[in-house]
């Protein structure tokens, strides 16, 4: 959309465009202004402005006066406003706007038990994960490893500082050609690969059966020496235990800490170690009301690292090494939606407008919290001790 489609009377619009003002005045951190109908322009903050938020009609005029971020990302994602110029500066304004959306908080924390875990994993990953392995292929790098990458330098190549996180995974692990090793959630077979090539073992899983047709037919072309099961991480045994155990970015789907790590440390050899990576909050359910409803609904929780070092205290691994991958975090992320902009005309000419903008905000708005610290997130390597 480029124009508005909906004119709207000056009495309707100017009370709204008052109250903005006069519950924004002293919260504005990011100058912006607001195109309406008509080349009118309402200016906020001081300085030049960022960025320009074009309404269209009369839903995304009220999105913007009830100052929500949920319904300001549904009136983006319907078209009725739309982002002129930089997406970082937009989202950078969900500081200014409240979140308060409790019964969706209530009801994932609740499904689970009404459920079964299980049942919420597998629901929570279809959500997420179950749309053509082509659309993720188009913001993704070559690697199509879906967590954060290490960078050696902040314009250094994506794809380069993903190999990098994926070596460092292995080399942490101490892996050697004909260990074998679990990698929990494959997601595109980023581990699968990289690991296989070097004649590493992989047993591989999933609970996405996109996942589990694309990783079959890439073992199957590269000959590599590998097997990808469907099934959840906490229902996997093995008749012998992994030399290694290597979670991607999965950790946000596996919230249950002392049911994971006794499952981790049975699957685990003497020894063994763990690596692990993950998008982080302080406290364990913080969540936007956007991404719970619109990017990972269910039991979905990004990793707390505080939590999980309390349960790991309970148990006998020892932790040997932990990373601070916020800033890497920020880069991959923003590599991703910048790949995403690119790749915009086919994304929406093959999946739809609508999917195209709920990704624009979900990845540019997770740059932006790892960017000011709203968000965290870590590398940890883990170890077995031998037995005494």
């Amino acid at each position: 959309m480029s124009a508005i489609t909906q004119p709207i009377s000056p009495r309707f619009y100017e009370p709204i465009l008052r109250g903005i003002q006069k519950h924004l005045s002293d919260r504005i951190t990011v100058p912006f202004e607001i195109r309406l109908w008509g080349d009118r322009v309402y200016r906020f903050g001081n300085g030049a402005p960022a960025v320009d938020i074009v309404v269209h009609d009369r839903r995304g005029l009220l999105a913007l006066s009830q100052l929500d971020e949920l319904g300001i990302c549904e009136a983006y994602m319907d078209g009725s406003l739309d982002v002129v110029g930089d997406m970082l500066p937009f989202v950078s304004l969900r500081g200014t706007l409240s979140d308060r959306h409790p019964l969706l908080n209530v009801w994932r924390r609740l499904a689970p038990w009404f459920l079964g875990r299980v049942t919420t994993n597998r629901q929570a990953i279809a959500a997420h994960y179950e749309f053509a392995n082509d659309f993720y292929l188009k913001f993704l790098d070559i690697t199509r490893c879906y967590s954060q990458a290490v960078f050696e330098r902040d314009d250094e190549a994506l794809d380069s500082a993903q190999r990098r996180k994926l070596d460092f995974a292995i080399q942490s692990c101490q892996l050697r050609p004909g260990d074998r090793v679990l990698d929990v959630g494959c997601g595109w077979g980023s581990f699968t690969e990289h690991a296989g090539l070097r004649g590493i073992k992989v047993t591989s899983l999933t609970i996405s059966r996109q996942s589990e047709t694309f990783v079959k037919d890439l073992i199957y072309r590269l000959r590599l020496p590998a097997e990808v099961h469907y099934q959840d991480f906490l229902r996997h045994c093995s008749p012998q235990p992994y030399d290694a155990i290597v979670i991607l970015g999965v950790m946000e789907h596996l919230p249950d800490y002392p049911a994971v790590l006794q499952s981790l440390f049975q699957l685990l050899k003497p020894g063994g170690r763990i690596y692990l990576d993950a998008s982080a909050f302080r406290e364990k359910y913080a969540k936007p009301a956007f991404v719970s409803r619109y990017v990972f609904p269910g039991d979905h929780s990004y990793f707390c690292l505080h939590d999980f070092l309390t349960a790991v205290a309970r148990t006998r691994f020892d932790v040997l090494e932990v990373y601070n991958d916020r800033h890497n975090y920020y880069l991959t992320c923003k590599a991703w939606a910048e790949n995403l902009e690119a790749a915009r005309d086919e994304i929406i000419r093959r999946w739809g407008e609508a999917l195209y903008r709920r990704f624009r905000l979900y990845l540019w708005g997770s740059a932006y919290a790892f960017l000011n610290h709203g968000m965290e997130a870590f590398r940890v390597v883990l170890e077995r001790p031998q037995e005494v």
